[in-house]
């Protein structure tokens, strides 16, 4: 499954104003990055993977829709995966992108 053009454009157009903004192709998807460190990405697989700080992924999954990201069958700590169907509004989808920016910017810089 390709990723969600429209999703990607509903990204680009919260983070066009972003600093050091760039766009890559990752596990089969479309990532937005920040210096290098990815925020969210469109998935391949359908919705948004979003990175956030490893200590508030249990609460944020409790609290919203949100699930763990698994990959090869393992959970991996500070990524979630948001289903399309909870991202409907900009509103919705507005929350996720900041709590996936917040977190990539407070990362140290890859170059």
């Amino acid at each position: 499954m390709a990723y969600d053009e429209d999703l990607a454009d509903r990204i680009r157009e919260l983070m066009i104003d972003e600093p050091a903004l760039t766009e890559r192709k990752m596990f089969g998807g479309l990532a937005f990055l920040i210096d290098g460190n990815m925020a969210v990405a469109a998935s391949g697989q359908g919705g948004l993977m979003v990175r956030v700080d490893p200590k508030l992924s249990e609460a944020l999954i409790a609290a919203s829709p949100a699930r763990p990201l698994e990959m090869r069958g393992r959970q991996m700590p500070g990524w979630l995966r948001v289903d399309t169907d909870a991202l409907r509004t900009t509103r919705q989808l507005a929350t996720w992108v900041e709590r996936g920016t917040s977190f990539a910017r407070s990362l140290p810089a890859k170059r």
